[in-house]
């Protein structure tokens, strides 16, 4: 061997060690944006984290949220996402992040990740009544108020397919285009089964304006049949509201709830 070859050959190891450190430096100095558009891709644009700080494993970030398709239309929390991802589960091909939105989520969640499933821990979240706007019509002209809460069983990704349960919680709710206040509490029940979900919309409590209704969603084809109906002095009242929510029934006070797509 020549010396040249000795030298090389002695030179190896700290050549080695030289890249690994500068792999590991690269890797841990990660930074946050890395992450960001990976939830607006795996949501379709539902959950999208903005304005990111720090790196991969330790950092946060503005989280805004969309009813809607459109992410532009998005609603901004306040507050910051905060996360920590786990280092070792990488070397297995998945991503383990522990989540925290301040102060809109009470408890932290689990997201556990690989290329074709995840996994989301259970839990709840309170967002504003704008989000519902994103829905479009009639949600945009209702400008709906009141309390607004989020909660979800653990959710599993299996390539386009999901399974879980989310309900949305709508407290006290009132709206611009109405002079009766609250008009009542509400629950919508989302079942996702794979490839199609279920959604029921049901009136928790309030007399004013009662609500119900049932439909399916899949990637060619929703809809969602229900009413819409007040009785007494309310009626009256209600009367421009109804009308923005459905077509007459034929019944005095009611209309029906039908959505399809």
């Amino acid at each position: 061997m020549s010396g040249m070859g000795r030298r090389l050959l002695a030179a190896l190891p700290w050549l080695v060690i030289a890249v690994v450190s500068c792999g590991v430096t690269f890797v841990a100095m990660a930074p946050a944006a890395w992450i960001t558009p990976q939830f607006a891709k795996a949501t379709q644009g539902h959950v999208n984290l903005i304005e990111p700080s720090g790196s991969l494993w330790h950092g946060s970030a503005t989280l805004v949220l969309a009813a809607g398709r459109d992410s532009g239309a998005g609603t901004l929390l306040p507050g910051r996402v905060q996360w920590d991802t786990a280092f070792w589960p990488l070397f297995t091909g998945r991503l383990s992040m522990r989540m925290r939105q301040t102060p809109a989520m009470p408890d932290p969640i689990e997201v556990d990740a690989a290329p074709r499933n995840a996994t989301v821990s259970s839990g709840e979240i309170a967002v504003p009544a704008a989000l519902l706007a994103g829905l479009g019509a009639p949600f945009n002209t209702l400008d709906l108020q009141g309390a607004v809460r989020l909660a979800w069983t653990p959710w599993r990704l299996l390539g386009t397919r999901s399974y879980g349960q989310l309900v949305v919680t709508l407290n006290d709710m009132s709206s611009r285009v109405s002079p009766v206040k609250p008009l009542g509490s509400y629950r919508v029940a989302l079942q996702s089964q794979g490839d199609s979900s279920t959604i029921d919309l049901s009136t928790v409590n309030g007399s004013s304006l009662l609500l119900s209704g049932h439909g399916t969603i899949s990637a060619n084809a929703s809809s969602f049949h229900g009413q819409a109906s007040s009785t007494g002095q309310a009626s009256e009242n209600l009367a421009g509201l109804l009308n923005l929510l459905g077509r007459p029934t034929g019944q005095e006070g009611t209309v029906a709830l039908d959505y399809t797509h």
